[in-house]
């Protein structure tokens, strides 16, 4: 697991940044998860190593990213973005603004099965 102190520290501010900054989609999740309808403790825009989770799920590893559009031209990066934090123990569940936007009640499903032992 990476440590807090090898997180850059443009990270920290970046994060600080995109939290006051989120995207449409990323906000209507937020009001849905912090307000407690999965169960459980979520940061948002957290630093991770070298990179930035929409949103972190501590207690359970996972990490869920809410990709724009501009992922359609980043499919290379988010592949190793991906790779790196799965090798550090990391599961990531990736919905497209569109999922969040007209089937929030699936993502949230989704989030709740995904977080509850079989």
């Amino acid at each position: 697991m990476p440590r807090w102190e090898d997180i850059p520290q443009q990270n920290w501010s970046r994060s600080r940044e995109l939290r006051r900054a989120m995207t449409e989609a990323e906000e209507r999740l937020w009001q849905c998860i912090r307000a407690g309808k999965i169960g459980t403790r979520v940061r948002r825009q957290m630093p991770i190593g070298p990179f930035i989770a929409d949103f972190v799920l501590t207690e359970f590893k996972l990490i869920i990213e809410v990709d724009g559009d501009s992922h359609k031209e980043r499919v290379a990066y988010d592949g190793e973005r991906m790779d790196w934090l799965e090798a550090h123990g990391y599961k990531v569940a990736r919905y497209t603004n569109t999922d969040v936007m007209q089937k929030l009640e699936w993502v949230l499903e989704d989030i709740r099965e995904r977080i509850t032992p079989p």
